[in-house]
Formats: structure tokens, sequence, C-alpha cells
């Protein structure tokens, strides 16, 4: 029997696929836009490669995986499934503790890279990724990582996340929100107080 092809094809013409090549040198960082990002130790440059289109929510702790500012500066605008970016920082520095609505992997690119995740008991795990070694997190892990490269202190190393879904969500943990607001990160946040405006019949 012929093999016959089953999936659609498609032509793409070279300039509509040259909007789909991100060039490392000239993506565009950002260092805020996360409840944690002015926190000691939470300091990291955020590069949004492909996707992380903002959720529908974003308020209280809930946000882009990538934060508000990232989420819109994506270098290739699609919602195809998936999202990629790269975290750069400094030894000692990560994110706190979070939980993702999808899949995350993470992928050490350069240095080493310290992935931890609560366990079934509430305690935290803990394994150390080198060059190219990677971990994918499941929905509802809570989980947080950070570069533990040994040398310069002001040196960043690099890593790769890929996100699952086409506007995912992610949020802080309740320790974590209390401590950034503690420390006067973030405003506290405010409980929604009833409308005392009548309704209109």
């Amino acid at each position: 029997m012929e093999y016959r092809e089953t999936l659609p094809r498609r032509g793409i013409s070279r300039k509509k696929m040259m909007k789909r090549v991100a060039r490392f040198k000239k993506l565009k960082g950002s260092d805020g836009g996360l409840p944690d990002s002015k926190m000691p130790g939470c300091e990291r440059i955020l590069y949004n490669v492909i996707g992380f289109q903002p959720p529908r929510t974003e308020r209280g702790g809930k946000q882009s995986p990538v934060g508000v500012k990232a989420a819109r500066m994506a270098a290739i605008k699609i919602s195809e499934g998936f999202n990629l970016g790269y975290c750069r920082a400094r030894p000692g520095k990560g994110p706190m503790l979070h939980n993702h609505d999808t899949n995350e992997t993470f992928i050490a690119m350069t240095g080493t890279w310290r992935a931890l995740w609560e366990n079934e008991r509430g305690k935290l795990e803990r394994v150390d990724l080198k060059p190219l070694d990677l971990i994918s997190f499941p929905p509802g892990a809570i989980r947080r990582f950070m570069n533990v490269t040994r040398g310069p202190k002001n040196k960043y190393s690099t890593l790769m996340f890929v996100i699952g879904g086409n506007a995912p969500s992610s949020e802080f943990t309740n320790k974590s929100m209390r401590e950034i607001e503690a420390a006067g990160a973030m405003p506290p946040r405010q409980a929604r107080k009833p409308s005392t405006k009548r309704r209109k019949p």
C-alpha cells in the first residue's frame, strides 16, 4: 500500500517565517512585573521568547509566569499550545515558591540551577541541574528554582523554561505572598467591600 500523508500542509512565505525567528541578542528582558521582583534574593531577568500571552486574571498574586511586563514583550507572539522563555540570574537568585496551572519544564543552559518542590508531606525536595539537564513539573506542583553556580557572584547564568497552554497562569503560595507583603515589596491585598450602590431594577 502506498504511503499517504494525512496531516494538512501549507506553504509559508519567508516573510512570515522570519517573524518566527528570535535572536537572543535582540530579546528584551524584564526584571519586574511579578510579586517577588523586588524581594532580596529574587532578582532575575525574564525573556518572553514564544507565547506567554497575558492570562485572563492578573491580580493579587496571580499572573503570567513571566510577569505582567514580559507577558506583553513576546518575541514570537503566538498561541500554539506552549510557551518558551529564558531566565538569567546571578548566583543565589531565583523566584519564591509558586504554582502553575500547566506543565513547566526547566532546562539549564549555562551554570548550575537548583530546582526545589514540595513533596506529598509538604517538605522541600531538591535536585541540581547542570547544562542541558532538565526537570518537568506537572500542574499543581509547588516549586521554585535558584542559580547555585559556583564562581563570581556577579556572573549571570541562563535557564530555559517551557510552559504548556496558550495563556498559562501562575500564583505564589500564601507563605510567599505574606513574606512579600511584610517586606513592603507589594501593597497588601485588600478584600473587596460589598457595594453600597443600589442596583437599578
